[in-house]
């Protein structure tokens, strides 16, 4: 997505600002009364947890624009078997929304993140 300010990936801050980004979605996903107990076990496998973070920065990288790759799995299969509800689901876009404000990503920036997970929303609600 390119805009006269640059590309959704330049827009977010690049590999640094993303990974900020992935952080404190994270994060505000792990203190969410609706989703944390889908999160708070990675904390228990930290390899797994790193994992799971470099895929999100990976994915948000490279559907943003930017030369990474993303390696892990497809939508439907990363999220198969976990039932997520539409509750769930809106709850994580709050988080999501969250972490953009909080890191001061300009209004045509936040509403190309969500039209990007909007468009994965059948791939993730129970799948």
């Amino acid at each position: 997505m390119e805009t006269s300010n640059g590309t959704l990936y330049e827009r977010l801050g690049g590999i640094k600002g993303i990974t900020v980004i992935v952080d404190d979605i994270v994060e505000a996903h792990m203190s969410n009364p609706d989703v944390k107990a889908r999160f708070l076990p990675l904390k228990d496998d930290p390899k797994h947890f790193a994992e799971v973070r470099q895929h999100l920065i990976n994915f948000l990288a490279a559907g943003s624009g930017g030369p990474e790759q993303y390696t892990g799995k497809d939508m439907v299969s990363a999220h198969r078997g976990m039932n997520i509800s539409e509750g769930e689901y809106m709850k994580v876009i709050d988080d999501i929304l969250y972490a953009l404000d909080k890191n001061k990503i300009d209004d045509q920036a936040r509403k190309d993140v969500l039209a990007i997970a909007y468009s994965l929303k059948d791939q993730m609600i129970r799948v």
